[in-house]
């Protein structure tokens, strides 16, 4: 059985939180022949550091280096550093032979078994992300006009990929990235989270996003949404990724949300794989 493939994209800052994320994955996963590719710039300072916790893990660890110059014209921000255009691209610089990986951001904690999502069917769809309105607090049919992607099942978050890698190498095209960067900058709110809905959203597979990609800021939304069903108890046994989406950070001192406690049970169970 070929091993599960999952894709990170960091730099020197969020080693510490992609290992909690990576932990994260490791403690809750049946499967775990696992390997973990970490998209990046230039080889990282802590690139040893990293080895050695995945090897601690039982993990494969490969770097991949993307260079200087890929998207030295992409818009950024503090928020939106250049690291995040490269998980649309990962096709271009993966293995060959790989033909599907499961990307997530860093700042994501797994709290439920990744394998099903990662064996889903994804048929013709180049993607399986799930919808996340209120990531710009503009209302879907005006991100459809925005973006003009008005065959999509709505507006994806990209912190969760399932990439189909075949079909990517296929469809999704450098050149036609960096085109519609330069013809829409002024319209990027989220720059490469609006690439991916505007070029390739019609192709995009939606998954619940309460499963899938449960965004931590909202979890009132969700319990109404559910009326009174989806609470803390309900998130810890069903939800397979709790995401910390925003400025705000479970690992901050100043952050008071409500999964506050849960994540840093994690982060203290990661800092003691380097002891045990």
């Amino acid at each position: 059985m070929k091993p599960i493939n999952l894709l990170y994209s960091i730099d020197d800052s969020y080693v510490d939180q992609f290992k909690v994320t990576l932990f994260s994955v490791w403690q809750n996963a049946s499967v775990k022949d696992m390997a973990v590719y970490v998209l990046q710039k230039k080889l990282l300072q802590r690139n040893a550091e990293i080895h050695q916790f995945c090897q601690q893990l039982g993990f494969a660890y490969f770097p991949v280096v993307i260079g200087e110059e890929a998207f030295k014209d992409a818009p950024t921000t503090d928020r939106y550093p250049e690291t995040i255009y490269y998980r649309l691209l990962a096709h271009e610089y993966l293995p060959k032979e790989l033909d599907r990986i499961l990307y997530m951001d860093a700042d994501i904690l797994c709290l439920n078994d990744i394998v099903p999502l990662y064996h889903l069917d994804l048929s013709d769809k180049l993607f399986a992300a799930a919808s996340h309105t209120s990531d710009t607090n503009i209302p879907e049919l005006v991100n459809k006009l925005r973006l003009r992607n008005f065959e999509a099942e709505g507006y994806f978050n990209s912190g969760v990929l399932l990439m189909n890698l075949e079909l990517n190498r296929q469809i999704v095209n450098h050149q036609d990235i960096l085109a519609y960067i330069e013809k829409n900058s002024l319209l990027l709110f989220l720059p490469d989270q609006d690439i991916l809905n505007a070029l390739y959203g019609h192709k995009t597979l939606l998954i619940p996003d309460h499963i899938y990609n449960y965004d931590a800021r909202y979890n009132i939304l969700y319990f109404t949404r559910s009326s009174g069903q989806w609470d803390l108890d309900w998130v810890i046994k069903h939800t397979v990724f709790l995401h910390f989406c925003g400025r705000d950070k479970p690992w901050k001192k100043d952050y008071r949300g409500r999964y506050s406690a849960l994540y840093k049970h994690y982060q203290h169970l990661t800092a003691r794989v380097k002891s045990d």
